[in-house]
């Protein structure tokens, strides 16, 4: 009797396993795939196949959280806050890059660092984010409304009356370590009256009103009363205060009748020279101080000696990274990590600290061409430049925090093989017999990479993908892809680091790097 019964099992298992089998065939998106495409690839790393590598791997992590407890908080206060915004990067961006330098294991330089958690970036009125209002919540600790920059949710965006209230307006940790003695400065790829370096230093009730013309033309306010951000940054006191400003823009600071150093004219109205008014004001008060617009300028700076730099590198956002080792820009144009270093040799001076931060902002702006290779270029320069500051600065007295002020629609799919290039396409052929990319978007211009009208999706090729300009498949057709709404990572290493972990609001953070600097109001608690 228990012989049949086991028979009867067995041939029922049998029976399962082949209606397993051929519901696998009928249904081929159970195994991520209609048409697999070549044979298996061979894993490079051999010894991923043995238990004791991942046993070993994680022992090793074990340790060094161990030993990273140990060294908590035992110096005190920090000394020291770098603070590293890569605008746009998404936790699907940084997984990205890693395979981009390489392989899937591999680590970008911040990802070592001891401590990570995740913040929540919405804004008071939007549930996706765009680089105002996160500005105003990671460095001045108050979550704000969609396009206005350091100031609180009373005011909405255009609102030209209720944004010149300095009662609205939101401190930020740059003002803070000001008021404490320390020096501060920014650096970005972007404009320096961008959004996320305006957040340090502006208030504003539209993230727009970078010029005097844009305050009319952007809102039809007026520009005496409604202060543009440049003006803010060479007059109110917590820019005219910073000692380093480096990124593009020069456009927002000279007039449209005058050609600013690569022959490209300005935006102004009002015949301001804001330049040369920034270099009057350090020479009245007796500062030593050095405007440079290439490179070359930056090089012969003895920043030993400056005690103000400016540094304006493009008309308007400085080139993407991939670009300037691609061309003879890289002659002309310093990177990400050259600013970065000249930056901290010259805020490292003052006895008492500083507090720097460094934007990587082109990450974001490929990512709204769905250019996706150029984003994730521009991530490994971010990465590169994090690396050279832990480098020159010393972990017992200087923070480094890095994190993000909102996502992308960027996602990772198709159960590509592990050696596949992540900027190509999978290893697997659509249901319509088609091949697809690893990488796409939710929506953006990339949809006209995806959909044809007559045929229906577009066939596309590897050659396509290899091309810098190549626009990654998109699902919605839109002019600029837009941001995403889920968390951001934020990874630290330093005195506090541990205040890091978790899951947070954004606002929280200039918080915790305060409170780790024993800065603002939120010393001694």
């Amino acid at each position: 009797m228990m012989n049949i019964r086991f028979l009867f099992a067995l041939a029922l298992t049998g029976l399962l396993m082949g209606v397993v089998a051929a519901s696998d065939r009928a249904h081929p998106r159970s195994t991520g795939a209609s048409t697999r495409l070549g044979s298996a690839s061979h894993l490079t790393n051999e010894a991923e196949r043995e238990a004791s590598y991942w046993i070993a791997k994680a022992q090793n992590t074990l340790s060094e959280k161990l030993q990273q407890s140990a060294k908590l908080n035992a110096n005190g206060n920090a000394k020291n806050i770098i603070f590293f915004l890569g605008d746009g990067m998404s936790i699907h961006t940084v997984t990205a890059t890693r395979n981009l330098m390489g392989d899937s294991a591999n680590q970008v330089s911040f990802e070592k660092f001891p401590y990570f958690g995740l913040s929540k970036t919405y804004c008071v009125d939007r549930q996706v984010a765009d680089s105002a209002c996160t500005a105003t919540a990671y460095l001045g600790g108050v979550k704000a409304n969609y396009g206005t920059i350091g100031v609180n949710a009373k005011v909405k965006r255009h609102d030209c009356t209720t944004g010149q209230n300095p009662d609205n307006f939101v401190d930020s940790i740059a003002k803070w370590a000001q008021d404490a003695g320390k020096d501060t400065g920014l650096v970005t790829t972007a404009r320096v009256t961008h959004a996320s370096p305006g957040g340090m230093y502006a208030h504003t009730a539209n993230r727009d009103w970078e010029n005097d013309a844009a305050v009319f033309s952007k809102s039809g306010c007026s520009a005496k009363s409604n202060v543009d951000i440049a003006r803010q940054l060479v007059e109110w006191n917590v820019g005219k205060n910073l000692k380093v400003v480096m990124g593009g823009g020069r456009r927002n600071f000279i007039n449209t009748t005058v050609n600013d150093e690569e022959g490209l004219p300005g935006k102004r109205t009002d015949g301001r020279n804001l330049i040369q008014d920034w270099l009057k004001d350090k020479e009245t008060n007796n500062q030593q101080a050095a405007y440079v617009w290439s490179k070359k300028g930056l090089s012969l700076v003895d920043l030993d000696k400056t005690e103000y730099l400016l540094g304006l590198f493009a008309n308007s956002h400085c080139p993407y990274n991939g670009d300037l080792e691609r061309s003879n820009y890289k002659l002309v144009k310093p990177s990400l990590t050259e600013m970065t270093e000249a930056a901290i040799k010259v805020l490292q001076k003052n006895k008492n600290g500083y507090f720097l931060f460094v934007e990587g902002a082109r990450i974001d702006m490929a990512h709204h061409d769905t250019r996706a290779r150029k984003s994730l270029e521009d991530t490994v320069e971010f990465s590169r430049a994090i690396e050279r500051a832990r480098e020159m600065t010393s972990e017992e007295d200087t923070l480094i925090v890095v994190t993000s002020d909102h996502s992308h629609t960027m996602t990772i799919n198709g159960y590509p093989y592990r050696d596949s290039a992540i900027t190509g396409l999978s290893d697997s052929l659509g249901a319509d017999g088609l091949p697809f990319t690893i990488l796409s978007y939710a929506n953006g211009p990339g949809f006209s990479s995806t959909y044809n009208e007559q045929t229906g999706r577009s066939e596309i090729t590897a050659e396509q993908t290899e091309n810098v300009r190549f626009e990654y498949p998109a699902t919605v057709p839109l002019d600029s892809e837009t941001h995403g709404g889920d968390d951001v990572g934020v990874f630290a290493s330093g005195p506090f680091a541990q205040y890091f972990s978790g899951n947070y609001e954004q606002s929280n953070i200039p918080a915790m790097m305060a409170r780790a600097l024993n800065i603002g109001p939120y010393a001694n608690i």
